[in-house]
């Protein structure tokens, strides 16, 4: 039955509006059981919905929080999406999805039409540098939490930061091909730009320098240093870093990519090459994809433990929207290197005299439990960072 009252629903149940007001806010500590029982009947039998928006008018809040991602192009957002969602239905909480493309007008326009619709909680996921542009939101009432993205310098003072640690990940990739015996190595991007960028190239380097190579002779593709972020064409963007580069006169054996999609584009510009992802170079993504496995050959990447992350993002959301903290957080977690098909030791035809020899010292990771879905994982240490209020992570 369309357009039933919350009065109609009072009147067949011989109740108060008030009554029924109380047990759709949950307020039936005090209730006779009867009575319960009568007003649930009615709701029931009328088939009653209670309007969002006049509750909304009433309360000045809805239970709906905003997710604001750079692009479900990227699968990897698509999954946070439902993992968050999932989490958010089970405490009564609806989300809503905004695609951002890393714009900051874009994101500044979807906080505040969310803010305008009584939306009063936000998870931002652009990992830009600053959050400049989202301050007067914030100043306004709107809570927020930074995903993928370690606490800055002139952060808002409440603002909770969650992320993966993007230089761990990035570094335990690079150690991996190291220890395969891999001496000319790729790191291939979009922009580096966004703070999680940034970190998992200075992962890169700092695996390289630990090992006894110079930073600067490793390849840092061209398309790095464009001011596109590319999460939309991330695929293709390793495709023709690939074609560039294994069609050049020293040709990388092994490459680490920002992320999954970008390594799926790498083996399959290798594959235009006529090499084989695996056999005749390495590869190695990051996210853990659902794809990655299911990839031929299956993909060797760093893992972000979205469940984790997710459950922690929405709960320290849901506190401030409960109760505003002063102080913000920062939270760093442990990824997680999985093992699979797309690495191996470096061809016997690449080592030429002009390969640097493997340090003999070089410490190598150690082995962990094998993870759900394939592959073996390789990290050092629990999976979960320290929490610290008011803390500063580092990008």
């Amino acid at each position: 039955m369309s357009g039933v009252t919350i009065h109609q629903v009072a009147e067949a149940a011989g109740v108060s509006a008030s009554t029924v007001s109380n047990v759709l806010n949950g307020r039936t500590d005090r209730m006779q059981a009867a009575t319960l029982a009568r007003v649930e009947q009615a709701i029931e039998r009328l088939g009653y919905r209670p309007n969002r928006a006049a509750r909304m008018l009433r309360t000045g809040r809805i239970k709906v929080i905003g997710l604001i991602v750079p692009s479900v192009a990227n699968p990897f957002w698509g999954a946070l999406a439902r993992e968050l969602e999932a989490i958010a239905l089970a405490e009564g909480y609806h989300v809503l999805l905004c695609n951002s493309e890393r714009d900051p007008a874009r994101e500044l326009k979807y906080g505040e039409e969310l803010l305008a619709d009584g939306v009063s909680g936000v998870v931002l996921c652009s990992s830009l540098p600053s959050l400049d542009h989202m301050t007067p939101l914030l100043g306004r009432g709107l809570k927020m939490v930074a995903f993928d993205r370690t606490a800055q310098a002139g952060d808002p003072p409440s603002l909770a930061s969650i992320s993966v640690d993007n230089a761990m990940g990035a570094e335990i990739a690079t150690r991996h091909l190291l220890e395969l015996g891999h001496r000319r190595l790729a790191f291939v991007s979009g922009s580096v730009h966004s703070v999680n960028r940034t970190a998992r190239l200075l992962g890169f380097r700092a695996a390289l320098e630990s090992a006894g190579l110079d930073p600067a002779d490793a390849i840092v593709w061209p398309g790095a240093d464009t001011t596109e972020f590319g999460d939309k064409d991330a695929a293709e963007l390793g495709r023709n870093a690939a074609r560039e580069l294994l069609g050049g006169p020293r040709p990388p054996t092994a490459f680490v990519a920002i992320n999954d999609m970008c390594a799926i584009g790498i083996c399959r510009g290798a594959k235009d090459a006529g090499l084989n992802a695996g056999r005749d170079v390495s590869v190695v993504g990051f996210d853990d994809i659902l794809l990655a496995d299911l990839f031929e050959p299956p993909l060797t990447t760093v893992r972000q433990p979205l469940p984790e992350m997710a459950a922690e993002t929405f709960q320290q959301l849901r506190a401030r929207i409960d109760s505003a903290p002063a102080a913000g957080r920062s939270l760093l977690i442990r990824p997680r290197l999985v093992v699979r098909e797309s690495t191996a030791p470096v061809p016997a035809s690449a080592t030429g005299s002009d390969v640097p020899p493997r340090p003999a010292t070089m410490p190598g990771p150690a082995a962990v439990p094998e993870p759900a879905g394939g592959g073996r994982a390789v990290a050092g240490g629990s999976s979960r960072g320290a929490v610290t209020a008011g803390s500063r992570s580092r990008s």
